[in-house]
């Protein structure tokens, strides 16, 4: 049974008329009939469905190509949709589309304008979520963190505004990342493109977005569940874009495809409504100056500013929670000026030896790792003191898998014992020494 999808986020209502798509008129009529062009499609019913527009609204936009030539009825009823009258291109109609393709390989889902787009996105914006201490705690279930972190996360999150977080590497910032992107829970619509200026603009990406419910519109119903909403936009998770030392400035610039002569969307754009973390920041070819400089406008304005091949500058709405993660000191990498533009920094220490011990009585348990006391006090008092009882989340779960692996090849049941604790130990850390080539 196919519902309409649960969201507390209010949807995009879906148009109505012709004049309610707000879209040119030409466009409409080029990428409907290079639609039918190029999938073939016959009846109103199928092609509705293949630029996502309500039966009414395509039975529009099939009559105006009607009344220019560039269609005809076959004078066939199609079987396998209710009877529906079927249509084909013309002459005229084929020669138009060709170069209308010529133009534009574009065809599909009708664009959102993107002063549409815009009402969409204010609707649903990640600013407006109003989360709680036992929600981001519940999201954080499975990390053992600091008691006063959650209190420092909760209002950094809520605010929607950017937030950097920094410390040792191996301690969470990426599972942490992670947790909040849970936190946020909720559904919102991702358009599938946009229309600027006449051109195309691809967002819906489904690698980035996860569907949250597929929906067909079953035509023996009276009230078709699609007509609810506006199927030019995909019911999604908030998303979520995580980038790291491949991160290059010029990812968050429009895309270009020149056989397509259609848009990418960047990044940015695509995370909007939900969550761009950054990691690893320092470890990009661009110093992070430069990336935090690129953001300027976006993290205080809530606007970003991209460019089309003309040249031709606008205005797209910077929706996206962003959050930096690095394991580098602040001071080493940004300017005063770059820090007060995050707003919040918020440090990621190790865990005290209590944490630890947590942590690793959790992995074990996991992983059906039976507890040693014998070995783990051989790792309190001789390991750690090595390196100054310098503890790290990463820890448990690398010594525990080095073990399991020991004991696999030596075709034993698993077990710790300081023996396996000491061969564990020799894998996570190179020993200081000269050699010689």
């Amino acid at each position: 049974m196919n519902m309409q999808p649960q969201s507390g986020v209010q949807a995009p209502p879906a148009p109505r008329t012709l004049q309610e798509m707000r879209l040119p008129v030409v466009m409409m009529r080029d990428i409907l009939i290079k639609t039918i062009f190029r999938k073939n499609t016959e009846t109103v019913t199928e092609l509705a469905r293949a630029v996502c527009l309500p039966v009414a609204v395509t039975q529009e936009l099939v009559d105006l190509c009607r009344d220019q030539l560039l269609l005809e009825a076959t004078g066939n009823m199609s079987a396998g949709s209710s009877g529906e009258m079927g249509y084909q291109l013309t002459d005229n109609g084929r020669a138009r589309a060709l170069d209308a393709l010529a133009q534009s390989e574009y065809f599909g889902p009708m664009p959102v304008p993107l002063e549409v787009y815009r009402q969409q996105v204010a609707r649903q914006s990640v600013r407006d979520i109003q989360l709680t201490r036992a929600g981001l705690e519940q999201a954080m279930g499975h990390l053992i963190l600091p008691p006063d972190l959650i209190g420092n996360l909760g209002p950094a999150i809520s605010s929607g505004r950017s937030i950097l977080m920094y410390g040792p590497p191996g301690n969470g910032k990426s599972s942490i990342s992670n947790g909040i992107r849970d936190a946020l829970g909720d559904r919102i619509y991702v358009p599938r493109a946009v229309e600027y200026s006449g051109q195309v603009i691809t967002v819906f990406d489904p690698i980035v977005h996860s569907l949250a419910e597929e929906q067909e519109d079953d035509p023996t119903q009276l009230r078709r569940a699609a007509n609810r909403y506006d199927t030019r936009y995909v019911c999604c998770e908030r998303p979520t874009v995580i980038t790291g030392g491949e991160l290059s400035l010029d990812m968050l610039d429009l895309k270009y495809n020149p056989v397509a002569r259609t848009y990418q969307a960047p990044l940015q754009l695509k995370a909007s409504g939900g969550v761009f973390i950054v990691d690893d920041l320092g470890r990009q070819a661009e110093p992070p100056q430069a990336l935090i400089n690129r953001w300027i406008v976006p993290l205080e304005e809530n606007k970003d500013i991209l460019a089309l091949q003309s040249g031709e500058k606008f205005e797209v709405p910077f929706d996206t929670l962003v959050i930096f993660s690095t394991n580098f000191h602040p001071n080493e990498i940004f300017d005063q000026a770059a820090l007060r533009r995050i707003f919040y920094k918020i440090k990621i220490d190790g865990p005290s030896q209590e944490n630890f011990l947590k942590i690793f009585a959790l992995v074990a348990k996991k992983k059906k790792m039976p507890l040693s006391e014998k070995a783990l006090r051989h790792l309190l008092k001789n390991k750690y003191p090595t390196i100054g009882n310098v503890f790290a989340n990463y820890q448990p779960v690398f010594l525990i898998d080095q073990m399991i692996s020991i004991c696999q090849f030596e075709g034993i049941p698993n077990q710790m014992s300081p023996e396996l604790i000491d061969r564990a130990w020799a894998n996570m850390f190179v020993r200081d020494e000269k050699i010689t080539r």
